[in-house]
């Protein structure tokens, strides 16, 4: 079983211009004298499209548009017969026609996107498919699926790693994960980067059985996915990255002594990992913040130049009560993450307690601007209590970490 079933060339392209994917291209004037023969060419084009005859339907386009080079359903069309016929160059060339002249058009953006991404154009691929998942893509569940591979891919090599567990896990909640998805999932549990998957045989078992721990995490099978990170860590206890992502699986299985336990495993086998440590602060905070307090001292040792080690020691500080350490620790963190609600709610709860009222007010104001700035654009707020995966400046200084 291979990952999501290939976009079926010609037919779900069909099936999306049935819908409203393709409606609303604005059909630019011709010549009087050239209209008759454009419109006849269209025509005849249609036709030989509706009957699957496609090298002729293919031909007849491209004889109108050289007519009409603006008419925007036409190339839709050539670059879907070509993108059903894996001529990625070819579609390619024919979905940036569509989307300068319909730049709204957020299907075509996503078929441009997709098509980058088969010619190994990453950095464009995932600026495309991005923006058009902003824009709104056709309601075709079997472009959304490859849509969903191809931008976890993307992510997942560019270190976005909890955007690619996002993308990827959709795909095994809706059960139409294959191979190909879930060694990628793996990859992304395990914070692997490169290009293609491991080739070394061993590497590749322990990916695997990753990505299907990770696949069912994401349904919520935690016994079945116990057991395939049980598997890995009995294969090779000492591959790099499997503690941490064995020790997230149990978190998010409710079982938070194991998820600390493996990411101590993880210390002893990688002595400088400052992620694990990170994890360990995480894990421990408003549980036993004290006992995460000597990891969070460790990261920030080890990784100073990293703002997270300073919030997350900063939060763990503050909830021990050693709040005249906590807010330089805080205060570097506001600098890097000034769009973060959270930073500004415990830097205010600190400057109250250490009897700095102007400051303390200061802070709640502007966490109660962000938070309705962060309720408008995601829906969710800035709750007191959560750090780390729901946060994208703060995940993205985490994943920062792993660079170090």
């Amino acid at each position: 079983m291979r990952r999501v079933k290939q976009i079926g060339a010609f037919a779900v392209l069909a099936a999306l211009l049935s819908g409203t994917a393709g409606a609303g291209f604005a059909q630019s004037s011709t010549d009087p004298a050239q209209g008759a023969e454009f419109e006849s060419l269209a025509a005849k084009a249609s036709a030989a499209r509706d009957a699957e005859h496609l090298d002729e339907a293919a031909t007849l386009y491209r004889k109108a548009l050289r007519i009409n080079p603006r008419w925007a359903e036409g190339w839709w069309w050539l670059g879907a017969i070509d993108y059903g016929a894996d001529r990625y160059a070819e579609a390619a060339l024919e979905f940036q026609k569509v989307v300068a002249l319909d730049p709204g058009h957020g299907t075509a953006r996503v078929l441009l996107g997709l098509c980058q991404f088969r010619l190994g154009l990453d950095g464009e691929a995932l600026k495309n498919i991005e923006a058009a998942r902003v824009i709104g893509i056709a309601d075709d569940e079997q472009l959304r699926q490859e849509v969903f591979y191809d931008e976890g891919v993307l992510l997942r090599r560019k270190g976005r790693f909890e955007a690619a567990r996002e993308a990827l896990s959709s795909l095994c909640q809706k059960e139409v994960a294959g191979q190909d998805t879930i060694m990628e999932l793996g990859m992304v549990a395990l914070w692997m980067t490169g290009a293609h998957p491991p080739i070394d045989a061993e590497a590749a078992q322990v990916t695997m059985h990753v990505g299907r721990g990770a696949c069912f995490d994401a349904r919520k099978n935690y016994d079945t996915g116990r057991r395939e990170f049980e598997l890995a860590a009995a294969q090779a206890p000492h591959f790099r990255n499997l503690h941490l992502a064995f020790g997230r699986f149990l978190e998010d299985a409710g079982d938070q002594a194991g998820a600390i336990g493996e990411y101590k495993l993880e210390i002893e086998n990688t002595p400088g990992s400052v992620v694990a440590r990170f994890c360990i602060g995480a894990a421990e905070y408003k549980v036993d913040s004290a006992a995460g307090i000597p990891y969070a001292e460790e990261a920030v040792r080890l990784a100073p130049e990293l703002p997270y080690a300073h919030y997350l020691l900063g939060l763990l500080l503050a909830d021990t009560g050693e709040f005249r350490r906590a807010v330089p620790e805080l205060e570097i963190a506001r600098k890097a993450f000034p769009k973060e609600a959270r930073v500004e709610l415990a830097l205010g709860s600190a400057y109250e307690h250490l009897g700095r009222a102007e400051d303390a007010a200061r802070a709640r104001a502007e966490f109660q601007r962000l938070n309705q700035a962060q309720k408008a654009e995601t829906g969710a707020d800035g709750a007191p209590g959560m750090i780390g995966a729901g946060q994208s400046e703060i995940r993205d200084g985490i994943e920062s970490a792993e660079k170090h």
